[in-house]
């Protein structure tokens, strides 16, 4: 009898671990919400009708692994050369208290994965060994409003090589139709060196 009811309260334990680790798991109404407006497919093509010192860019965002958790695949390109991109990553969007955290992965064969939003399940083929976290270039985000997140990277914290950067910094605001994003890049001395020098890249959601 003894035997029995130690089984039940053990049982009843793993019960209670289970049920309280799937509400762990579970998005927070806020975490669903910045997950919703972030995909879709975004261009900056207003703003580059109306200043010629910023080009039309295409931007994509995929929801990805939605049982693993929070992925977004994204594509970056020039308009007209969308199956090219420039930049091509993964997104991990993890919560923190009331800190929203956007991890930025690469992946080490991006050209096999490039195109394939167009059948977004082929993207189930892609494993976290394929991946590569870009180490201290997340964004730290907070909700300043109903579908609106503002945030950015660490002052100095992502490593950038290209066009003799020694850091990258980025500031981004997202809404619910669009996303504005000001990624620049800064030699040892603090000169910029590559990046818009005016202010973000203002993306609308087709």
């Amino acid at each position: 009898m003894r035997n029995f009811i130690f089984m039940l309260f053990v049982a009843l334990g793993l019960v209670n671990c289970s049920s309280s680790l799937k509400s762990h798991l579970k998005n927070s109404r806020e975490m669903e919400e910045l997950v919703t407006i972030m995909q879709g497919h975004y261009t900056s093509e207003k703003q580059a009708a109306a200043d010629k010192d910023y080009f039309n860019i295409s931007l994509r965002m995929t929801p990805i692994w939605k049982n693993k958790g929070n992925y977004l695949f994204v594509e970056q390109a020039l308009y007209d050369k969308q199956d090219k991109p420039y930049r091509v990553r993964i997104y991990k969007l993890t919560q923190q208290g009331d800190q929203f955290i956007s991890q930025i992965y690469t992946l080490k064969d991006e050209k096999a994965w490039i195109g394939k939003w167009a059948t977004p399940e082929a993207y189930d083929q892609l494993t976290e060994n394929d991946l590569e976290l870009k180490s201290g270039c997340e964004v730290m985000l907070t909700r300043s409003g109903k579908n609106q997140f503002q945030g950015a990277t660490g002052d100095k914290t992502c490593p950038s090589e290209l066009r003799g950067a020694s850091w990258a910094n980025s500031k981004v605001t997202v809404t619910e139709n669009s996303i504005l994003s000001w990624d620049q890049g800064f030699d040892k001395d603090g000169k910029q060196v590559w990046g818009a020098t005016k202010g973000g890249y203002e993306f609308i959601k087709r």
